[in-house]
């Protein structure tokens, strides 16, 4: 983002006064909250949700998650249809990114919403162990009530492989050279506007409980924008290590930060206007 001289001045008064003092902190949670609004507002400039309501935005989902959980990550084999779907996917609701100007898809998700009694959220097939909170535990809810998002992928063409010079390895950084300066500042929200992308469609679903399997410093990084998952269980071993959460409307919109509270209320709007 390019500082105003308004930013200028405010990280330089930020110097004088020093970032412990009480002014030092105004200044510091000013310039976040003018950030955030900054990236919520672009966001819906080049950026939008898309209910996957039809067979094909399905495919497109199924297709951007073979590439990243088959082909990239290798935490599913190969499929020679190049989809990647699961038992789950009959009871999911599933949601896109879209890049306005390209109308290519920058990510997807699901809400796995169970129905009937013999449909299990992910988390109760594969890891109920894990939850050791056992008041927040899915069986203690109607199922009608419970969901779990998983299965969020961000394909390679929003990102590109840096090589570490030293050991080779591979670092995600953001494709700069195919979209402009602005587009780009947007684009690590996008697992951001994923994740409040689902938030928004069990808002519409009037869902009351909703899990994710993460890594906790996933979990960590989504503080700063004010998504405070609430860790029900310890750290396990599920594709990397990660750890049961559990979110409701109540946390989510008590903390969440005022400029991506605006961004949940553009995708919920968003959202409202299509049929699913």
């Amino acid at each position: 983002m390019v500082k105003s001289k308004k930013q200028t001045l405010l990280e330089k008064l930020g110097t004088i006064v020093g970032e412990k003092s009480k002014i030092g902190k105004l200044i510091s949670g000013y310039r976040k909250l003018e950030e955030a609004n900054y990236i919520s507002s672009h966001f819906s400039a080049y950026l939008a949700p898309v209910v996957a309501s039809s067979k094909e935005l399905k495919n497109d989902v199924f297709t951007i998650r073979h590439e990243v959980y088959c082909e990239e990550l290798g935490f599913e084999p190969i499929k020679e249809s190049g989809l990647e779907f699961d038992e789950f996917d009959s009871f999911s609701l599933h949601c896109l990114i879209q890049h306005h100007k390209s109308k290519h898809f920058a990510g997807t998700v699901r809400m796995v919403r169970p129905t009937k009694p013999d449909e299990q959220l992910p988390i109760e097939k594969y890891c109920l162990n894990s939850i050791t909170r056992k008041d927040l535990d899915p069986s203690q809810f109607d199922r009608k009530d419970i969901c779990e998002i998983s299965r969020l992928a961000v394909p390679k063409e929003f990102r590109r492989r840096v090589m570490d010079k030293f050991a080779g390895a591979g670092v995600a950084v953001i494709n700069e050279h195919t979209y402009s300066e602005k587009e780009v500042r947007c684009f690590p929200f996008i697992a951001v506007g994923l994740y409040l992308s689902a938030a928004a469609l069990a808002i519409e679903e009037d869902i009351k409980h909703a899990y994710v399997m993460m890594e906790p410093r996933l979990a960590r990084s989504m503080k700063f924008i004010g998504i405070k998952f609430e860790q029900v269980g310890p750290v396990v071993e599920y594709h990397g290590k990660r750890a049961p959460y559990y979110i409701n409307k109540s946390l989510l919109q008590k903390s969440l930060r005022p400029g991506f509270a605006k961004m949940l209320a553009d995708i919920l709007a968003a959202l409202e206007r299509q049929e699913f």
